[in-house]
C-alpha cells in the first residue's frame, strides 16, 4: 500500500501539476474547499498518523492546516512524507499490527482500536481525499489520471 500510496501521489500531483496556481486554490465543492486544501489535508493527516504510530512529538496540526500555499513546496513536503511513510511500513513489526492502539483524535477523544486497521485506514484516508481531488480535477479540463490500484501497483 505505500509503494501504490506513493505512485498514485506522483500521478495525481503530476496532473495537478498542469493547473495554475490560482486553478488550484479556486473554491470547489469538496471537504476542504480546494484542491491545493485538499492535497494539504491529506499531508497534514498523514503526519499526524505517522507520528502517533511512531510517538513523534509532530507539530499541532487541524485537519484544514495549509502547511504549504505554493504547489511546489507542498509536492516537495509530499514526496518526504511519502518516503516517511514507506520507511515506516518497512520496519512495521507483527507484534505492532497485533496490538491495540490507543490514540487520541484532533477532538481530545481518546481511542483505542486495532493498529492493524489504523494503518490501513491511513492509506484509506487518502484514497478517500485522492477520489475528491480526481474529481475536482475533471472539472478543471484536465483529464483525471487512472488511479486503479493495479494499473500502479508495481
Amino acid at each position: 500500500m505505500s509503494r501504490y500510496n506513493r505512485r498514485a501521489n506522483r500521478v495525481i500531483y503530476g496532473a495537478c501539476a498542469k493547473l495554475p496556481t490560482k486553478q488550484l486554490a479556486l473554491p470547489r465543492k469538496a471537504f476542504f474547499g480546494s484542491i491545493i486544501a485538499t492535497l494539504n489535508h491529506i499531508l497534514v493527516m498523514d503526519r499526524v498518523w505517522l507520528d502517533r504510530f511512531t510517538g513523534t512529538e509532530g507539530e499541532p496540526m487541524e485537519r484544514d492546516t495549509i502547511l504549504h500555499d505554493e504547489f511546489d513546496g507542498l509536492w516537495t513536503a509530499r514526496n518526504q512524507e511519502d518516503e516517511r511513510m514507506e520507511e515506516f511500513v518497512e520496519n512495521l513489526s507483527i507484534a505492532f499490527l497485533a496490538t491495540r492502539f490507543r490514540w487520541q483524535d484532533l477532538d481530545g477523544q481518546f481511542h483505542n482500536d486495532p493498529a492493524d486497521v489504523l494503518v490501513l485506514h491511513m492509506f484509506n484516508h487518502q484514497t478517500h481525499h485522492r477520489g475528491q481531488i480526481h474529481d475536482m480535477l475533471s472539472q478543471t479540463g484536465i483529464e483525471p489520471p487512472s488511479l486503479d490500484y493495479h494499473r500502479l501497483h508495481a
